[in-house]
């Protein structure tokens, strides 16, 4: 969760595809160029150890674009395949 957040953070939309599970990837993704991204809080982390295969990730991502800010709250889902996780998708709250 983390790694992508810096992804988003410096604009890194190849990472962003990387890591997003294939069958749940959007075809092109986009990034808005004058979003600056400013902090993100872990709210809740269900499951997503060593061990695990599932995992979400409750956060609040914090932007600022022009004179506005605000936040993205979002629960992700991630899956473990093949030895690494995979980002499947996201429910903002």
């Amino acid at each position: 969760m983390r790694s992508r957040y810096t992804a988003f953070a410096v604009g890194d939309a190849r990472y962003l595809s990387e890591s997003w599970h294939p069958g749940t990837r959007p075809d092109s993704l986009d990034l808005d160029e004058g979003l600056r991204w400013t902090g993100l809080e872990i709210v809740e982390v269900d499951a997503g150890g060593p061990d695990d295969t599932r995992g979400v990730v409750e956060f609040r991502a914090h932007w600022r674009e022009g004179g506005a800010s605000g936040v993205l709250h979002e629960r992700s889902r991630f899956v473990k395949q093949s030895g690494r996780w995979w980002y499947l998708d996201g429910r903002v709250r």
